[in-house]
């Protein structure tokens, strides 16, 4: 039996990190929380940086040129990374995904990418991974991370009108770099490719309809989702939410659907294909249709701590751990006991209380631990 230990939380001005007693090897699939969701998927954000200042991530009047960005030294290394995520490998984790900020923008990304693809879960299988990004720099990376490892690619794409996308980027932009940049990695051969965007009424609501036009009979994935409360900059309202029903209800008129079945327990998106068999689309319904009693996932940020929840106001300091001459199991007990412990269910204290603003206090931005 692995012996109880109390999850490691720094707080802003915290000292020492309390030591961790040495325990028998972790049992992947004993990694459950108070709610008996498992431990399987791991989201690791490579830096706070990001050439978009999209209005519901990283608005500009907030990250402008005074920002304080973290230094190089406060990030986790790649070997600090790979280390983390081979400890994570042994309680159960069966998919890795890098965040930012942007991704691309951390140099030699692709050679992180080939030290992750060489870790195996105690059953010998390889993890999935998979990488978020605004496409800006996929059509120069395309090849070096294929040739890598990195199996799946999701593209953060809120449009196709060049006016609507620049407004919704804020740096002017053009969507047809981002578009170039999908068809580059389709070229390379990657195979999975999803396509995600933020639906925000009054902004690009009138997209939806050219978006499913577009990636129709592609292969690729579309994904709408729903307009979160992430992080505390964004300005969210639930008056500028569109609820995924809407949305599928719109496409439904033009293109008909029919839902069919997750791929996996613990799946965020719900699936609908087309009834002409060109292909599927989702809708992320964190707002209207909580998911929180089936979440698997756990987050490390740039810095190295771990959150256990998109809307979380704090986190475990991992990285002090590692810098501290701790042992693999020693973390690995960290990584179990404060799993163990999790009770995060913000989606559904919201949900209970729809014409309230539920609050956490000050929640972390989503660019600082990835979305």
């Amino acid at each position: 039996m692995v012996e109880k230990v109390i999850p490691i939380r720094i707080a802003e001005g915290a000292g020492l990190v309390p030591s961790i007693p040495t325990a028998l090897l972790p049992t992947s699939n004993l990694t459950q929380d108070t709610r008996g969701r498992p431990l399987r998927d791991l989201r690791i954000s490579v830096t706070d940086r990001c050439n978009f200042r999209c209005t519901y991530c990283m608005p500009k009047e907030i990250f402008d040129q005074n920002y304080p960005y973290l230094s190089h030294q406060e990030l986790l290394s790649f070997e600090e990374i790979t280390r983390l995520s081979t400890i994570f490998a042994t309680t159960g984790i069966e998919k890795i995904r890098l965040t930012g900020g942007e991704p691309l923008l951390r140099k030699n990304l692709e050679v992180l990418i080939a030290m992750l693809a060489k870790i195996r879960t105690p059953s010998g299988k390889q993890l999935d991974l998979t990488l978020t990004t605004n496409g800006s720099i996929l059509r120069k990376k395309a090849a070096a991370l294929k040739a890598a490892g990195l199996h799946r690619i999701t593209v953060s794409l809120d449009g196709l009108d060049d006016a609507i996308f620049k407004k919704m980027n804020d740096v002017d932009f053009p969507v047809t770099d981002v578009l170039d940049g999908i068809l580059a990695a389709q070229d390379v051969g990657f195979t999975d490719i999803k396509v995600n965007m933020v639906v925000k009424k009054g902004c690009n609501e009138h997209q939806i309809l050219a978006m499913a036009k577009h990636f129709k009979g592609s292969g690729i994935i579309l994904r709408f989702i729903e307009f979160m409360d992430v992080g505390s900059s964004n300005g969210w309202d639930m008056a500028q939410v569109v609820p995924s029903k809407d949305v599928i209800a719109q496409i439904n008129t033009v293109f008909p659907l029919e839902p069919i079945e997750a791929n996996y327990a613990g799946e965020v998106a719900q699936r609908w294909r087309y009834q002409d068999g060109s292909g599927e689309i989702g809708v992320i319904s964190s707002v209207t249709q909580t998911f929180c009693h089936e979440c698997t996932r756990a987050r490390i940020s740039t810095d190295g701590q771990m959150y256990l929840c998109l809307f979380a106001n704090s986190g475990f300091d991992f990285k002090t751990l590692l810098r501290s001459g701790k042992s693999d199991l020693e973390i690995a007990n960290a990584i179990m006991s404060t799993w163990s412990q999790r009770t995060d269910n913000y989606s559904e204290m919201r949900g209970s209380h729809p014409e309230e603003k539920i609050s956490n206090g000050r929640k972390v931005e989503m660019s600082y631990i990835g979305g």
